[in-house]
């Protein structure tokens, strides 16, 4: 960051004066704000929900052979990220297409997309809202582009509660940086609001300035940072319908606070049974490292004992010394140099079995809870599945995916649809970003990679009697059972032609590529009997 200038230096002094006066915004939490109608209680939640997704969990108190209290980490399982990225995964990932049926809108919104890596990041940030329950994208226009800007559950604050939809919202931008050898954070608050009276929409934009980490602190200007110099306080857009964010939020109803609008976090109602993961995890870790071998040795069978055991064994004519002292299996005991001292192996049996059964119930707990199918993540006897079970054994995971897809494609259309609102101020735009025309009649499309759950090998199989059969196309075969584009099934066909020696003018590359249909075979026909007539 450059230095302050002067008017800056001095607008902000004003305002630090102000705050203390009680004249300029100071606010401690996001949530002390009067538009923010969300309780702070939701954000302890989410921070929370937090900790359990990055494995930041509060040390646990234990007691030595002594009794005396000591604390430390538990060798825990981080469940929380394995789930949500599981979830995630089957969700959204680079097999999902998103289009608009209008040539024009799509190829704006696939410009966007391309740019932002949007398949990559998508699958990124749904894991982190599935874990924290709630997430926000917000398209924006810089340097002539729209570019994405993606926040988390802690990011995001509804402006409105009792109801289902999200119209309005606060979004959080955080940052710090070292000023005078001192750490300061900065916030910028992002208000989305619309004007009841004339239907326009709003962006407010306020940036605050605090020295400690967990508070907002006190409003300054913009241009105190480089990267929000060219923000305008307040921008206001005529003429458009729809938020220009996506929010996005879990499937179901939030059961903790019943007049929140954001989602639970897929540890909120699993956090008795992660616990009892973590525990049985940690217990297991430490039988393991406390029962290794130990074998009791006497002290003078080690390397580096004392002169006079040395002189004693060679008087009695014993063995010299065997064993080095950094030996882990062998532990020293003193011993009196005599045939009573005696090797005692101490070492117990590890017990696997009951930790597995143990971990094995839990995790079963824990698929039920959020609904993941029995085997998810515990072992199962079966072995080796085939395909067609493991799509009926996926069921409840199916059943729950079908939920958050019902939610993803929400958040997409909502995405899309800002797109296309910002699209249309042209005036600020590069030419591939922009569009005009009516945005309510523009449908989205968001197709999932369903190949998770479908038995892809008995698929091809019926495909391939279908197509022996003349009921399907080879082409759509191709497409369908291959993953391949049209271009590609094109390229597939002439080069079937070629080595059959065959060509095609008015095969399947003429039927389903070129447009030919049942009514242009009917009219060549009968001007071809019109000729030989």
């Amino acid at each position: 960051m450059k230095a302050l200038n002067i008017l800056t230096r001095i607008k902000n002094f004003f305002k630090i004066g102000g705050a203390k006066l009680g004249l300029t915004q100071n606010l401690e939490k996001v949530t002390d704000d009067p538009r923010v109608a969300i309780p702070s209680s939701e954000y302890g939640r989410i921070r929370e929900a937090k900790a359990y997704y990055a494995n930041d969990l509060k040390e646990v108190t234990f007691h030595d052979a002594r009794g005396r209290a000591y604390k430390r980490q538990l060798n825990s399982l981080n469940i929380t990220k394995m789930a949500s990225r599981r979830l995630a995964s089957i969700i959204f990932n680079e097999g999902c297409e998103v289009s608009v049926d209008d040539k024009k809108a799509d190829k704006v919104v696939q410009q966007v997309l391309q740019a932002s890596d949007f398949n990559e990041n998508y699958e990124t940030f749904l894991e982190k809202w599935i874990a924290l329950g709630s997430g926000c994208i917000r398209p924006t226009i810089s340097n002539g582009k729209i570019i994405l800007s993606w926040a988390v559950a802690d990011q995001v604050y509804p402006l409105n509660v009792n109801t289902s939809e999200v119209n309005e919202i606060a979004i959080a931008f955080k940052s710090q940086q070292a000023e005078n050898r001192q750490t300061v954070y900065y916030t910028l608050l992002e208000f989305h609001q619309w004007d009841q009276n004339t239907g326009d929409y709003t962006i407010t934009n306020e940036l605050y300035r605090s020295t400690q980490k967990d508070t907002v602190g006190i409003q300054v200007s913009l241009d105190t940072l480089d990267e929000y110099a060219s923000l305008q306080p307040s921008v206001k857009f005529h003429n458009i319908t729809k938020p220009l964010f996506a929010f996005y939020k879990n499937p179901g109803a939030n059961n903790i606070n019943l007049d929140s609008p954001l989602g639970l976090g897929i540890v909120d109602n699993a956090k008795t049974t992660v616990d009892a993961i973590n525990r049985t995890h940690d217990e297991f870790v430490e039988e393991l490292i406390k029962g290794r071998r130990k074998i009791l040795a006497p002290d003078y069978m080690f390397q580096g004992a004392s002169e006079s055991n040395e002189l004693n064994q060679f008087a009695n004519k014993t063995h010299p010394p065997l064993l080095p002292e950094d030996e882990t299996v062998f532990q020293m005991y003193y011993g009196s140099n005599s045939d009573e001292d005696k090797i005692v192996d101490l070492t117990v049996p590890i017990r696997v079995d009951d930790y597995t059964k143990a971990m094995n119930f839990w995790l079963d707990e824990f698929e039920r809870e959020t609904g993941l199918s029995q085997g998810t993540f515990t072992s199962t006897p079966q072995g080796i599945q085939t395909a067609t079970e493991v799509v009926s054994n996926n069921s409840t995971t199916y059943q729950t995916r079908s939920s958050y897809l019902t939610m993803v494609r929400k958040n997409i259309y909502s995405l899309i649809y800002a797109i296309l609102e910002l699209a249309q101020y042209t005036d600020l735009l590069d030419p591939d970003y922009q569009w005009t025309g009516d945005i309510d009649a523009v449908q989205p499309n968001f197709k999932p990679n369903d190949g998770v759950f479908i038995d892809q090998d008995k698929q091809k199989q019926e495909d391939l009697q279908a197509v022996a059969g003349n009921a399907l196309p080879k082409r759509i075969m191709w497409i369908r059972d291959y993953g391949i584009d049209d271009a590609t099934a094109d390229e597939w066909w002439k080069m079937l032609q070629e080595e059959s020696g065959q060509p095609d003018p008015d095969g399947e590359i003429g039927l389903y590529a070129s447009g030919g249909d049942d009514n242009d075979d009917e009219e060549n026909d009968t001007e071809s009997d019109a000729e030989g007539s």
